[in-house]
């Protein structure tokens, strides 16, 4: 079998974690790549599985050192990447391999795979929703909200450059519209 790429990318709040969940949970043939980020890890994460946390130091040299597939520098000394041997390990297992990127960092990938990959973008229904979501999560300053409102407009602009997008105004239906369309392109 010759691995594939699902690339998941949405602002942050428009839950593409809870999509990929469950689309994990239901295909045994996708693997979950581990970003590498530079960010301090938010309470419960645990290195290796939920990120490679480096320090910004590391992550720079693994940059110069050719090391990942892509990455982005998404605020001021904090990157978030994708090691090149996690795909390699992922495709020695005999999977597919399942990202959750920015949404440079996706259309970069898409760019780099082509075919190969299936580019999907979750969208919130609104801003507005958005924003109740990143307050509900109770991880965020009002400073740090405002970044990531106006980070998402933008991205939002971005949707263009996927090959689908997916809103999500009720989460079941977008899991089950993630599933049917990422087991059509695996098989």
């Amino acid at each position: 079998m010759e691995g594939k790429l699902i690339i998941f990318s949405a602002p942050s709040g428009a839950g593409k974690t809870s999509v990929i969940k469950e689309l994990m949970s239901q295909i045994d043939k996708l693997e979950f790549s581990v970003s590498a980020t530079s960010r301090t890890p938010r309470e419960g994460e645990t290195n290796g599985k939920d990120y490679y946390f480096l320090t910004a130091d590391e992550f720079k040299k693994g940059i110069n050192e050719g090391k990942f597939l892509e990455w982005e520098e998404v605020y001021e000394n904090q990157f978030y990447g994708t090691l090149n041997s996690e795909v390699e390990r992922i495709w020695n297992q005999g999977k597919h391999v399942i990202f959750d990127l920015d949404v440079v960092g996706g259309v970069n990938v898409k760019k780099i795979f082509k075919d190969k990959a299936l580019s999907i973008f979750i969208k919130p229904p609104s801003v507005e929703e958005l924003k109740k979501r990143l307050i509900a999560r109770s991880t965020e300053t009002e400073s740090s909200l405002n970044k990531r409102i106006g980070k998402a407009e933008e991205e939002l602009k971005r949707e263009k450059d996927f090959d689908i997008v997916i809103v999500n105004e009720d989460l079941k239906k977008a899991q089950k519209e993630a599933i049917n369309l990422v087991l059509k392109f695996i098989q």
